[in-house]
């Protein structure tokens, strides 16, 4: 072997050792800005408040639940929450009740305007929801559905819908659809073909799609705030109480909205890993 081929050698060596080195400290740095913002976001909730409002502040937390029962018997607290627990199990139930059937038609029937259609589901997100606002606060008041939790929940399905299409488009696409025909020649009706057949192969994709319409209605701020204002969600109660809130409530608020998004994604991994299982075949 030559000189040169050995420099050649140990200079790929080298460019593969630094490619490695790159990747994992990228993957180290993004490890780090989502976990250490949620662990003081912890450290912050489960200290005591005067803690809390001290300085230096602990790397450690104390287990004291001061903070958590001052969020919880903050006036107005229960009632915000229990509204963002409603307005968000509402738009789950919706927005799969109206996107799954839609992606299935989308991955099984041939239609004009098919490649349109979907073009204006992606669409829908382009219009930016402050725009919206104004149109939508003057349609809710005509219609007496302004500051009610069945409102809201319309407009974090429109949210949500888009997602909830595209997903299940992609995981009815990845199922053949010779098992619906074969299913078809033993006497199945298309919607027992569906049912039987189809729905428990696309069950894990759909319940991960349902929690991710959750997720968008939990987390969605502005809608709740401007269409709003007896009946708010606890993140636009939290918004409106930013500048007066105590910095205690303000942490404990963010753990209780943080914690139910990682405890459906934990409780639901195995489902979405089935349905990137699905979705690739």
């Amino acid at each position: 072997m030559t000189a040169a081929n050995t420099n050649v050698i140990e200079a790929g060596t080298d460019s593969k050792k630094a490619g490695r080195y790159v990747y994992v400290s990228a993957i180290v740095l993004l490890c780090a800005w989502v976990i250490v913002p949620l662990y003081f976001l912890l450290i912050n909730t489960l200290s005591s408040p005067e803690t809390v409002n001290a300085y230096p502040k602990s790397f450690f937390p104390e287990f004291d639940l001061g903070s958590l029962t001052f969020f919880a018997n903050f006036a107005g607290i229960l009632t915000a929450l229990k509204n963002s627990i409603l307005v968000a199990a509402m738009t789950m139930i919706m927005s799969i009740a109206i996107g799954a059937p839609a992606g299935y038609a989308l991955s099984r029937f041939e239609f004009r305007g098919k490649e349109l259609f979907r073009l204006l589901i992606l669409l829908t997100r382009a219009f930016p929801l402050p725009l919206l606002a104004l149109p939508l606060a003057v349609m809710f008041i005509r219609t007496g559905i302004d500051d009610t939790v069945f409102g809201l929940a319309l407009v974090h399905t429109t949210l949500a819908i888009p997602f909830a299409v595209l997903i299940t488009f992609s995981l009815f696409s990845g199922i053949p659809l010779e098992l619906e025909e074969a299913a078809w020649t033993l006497g199945c009706t298309r919607l027992t073909a569906f049912t039987k057949v189809i729905l428990p192969l696309v069950l894990p994709g759909i319940t991960a799609s349902a929690i991710f319409a959750f997720v968008i209605s939990w987390n969605e701020v502005f809608a709740a705030a401007v269409l709003t204002i007896e009946n708010r969600t606890l993140t636009a109660f939290l918004l409106q109480n930013l500048d007066t809130s105590p910095l205690h409530l303000k942490f404990a608020g963010g753990f209780i909205l943080v914690v139910p998004a990682l405890i459906f994604i934990f409780a639901v991994r195995k489902y979405l890993f089935a349905m990137w299982g699905i979705a690739n075949r």
